[in-house]
């Protein structure tokens, strides 16, 4: 799989020797909760999400800070849920809270969005977030990604929660 370099960040696969990073971000209690899943309540647990979710799948990457060479989040491009299209995928991802309002996930999310047009067969982008979470909401927009509108009470969280689901696409022959 490829490697993608941003200014701060190298994106690239994630390996079983990144369980402690990923324990370190995955059980924050903010993180999970604010993307549908429940902080990882120990190393194993991590390492279990991390064989099924992150390694040796295609289009997911770590998110390694240059400056450290420490992965502190998770971002990658998965078949869309909500769409019977296989040309459209689902941009997905999740950061330690440490590194919230620097920019950086931002700075991930637009080099993957221009890996899945350029080197992917895809004509669309998806993204969701639950309408309780203006910091994904705000990362969205500032990708350009389009409002398709919210799916009223659209999942139950691990914990009962029923939350909406706010639902935007990018299509590949947007002008950005």
């Amino acid at each position: 799989m490829k490697i993608l370099e941003t200014e701060r960040l190298i994106l690239r696969p994630i390996n079983k020797d990144d369980a402690s990073d990923i324990f370190e971000y995955g059980s924050e209690p903010n993180v999970g909760p604010a993307a549908g899943w429940k902080p990882h309540k120990d190393i194993e647990e991590t390492r279990v999400i991390m064989k099924a979710v992150f390694i040796d799948k295609d289009n997911i990457f770590g998110m390694v800070l240059k400056s450290s060479g420490k992965m502190i989040g998770s971002i990658g491009l998965m078949p869309d849920p909500h769409r019977n299209n296989p040309e459209v995928m689902m941009l997905g991802y999740a950061m330690s809270e440490h590194y919230w309002g620097k920019g950086l996930m931002t700075e991930a999310a637009k080099a993957v969005i221009e890996y899945g047009f350029k080197e992917l067969t895809i004509s669309m982008i998806s993204c969701t977030c639950y309408s309780i979470n203006p910091r994904s909401r705000r990362v969205i927009q500032k990708c350009g990604f389009e409002y398709e509108g919210c799916l009223r009470q659209g999942e139950k969280r691990y914990d009962g929660k029923v939350l909406d689901v706010e639902l935007y696409s990018l299509a590949k022959n947007k002008d950005k």
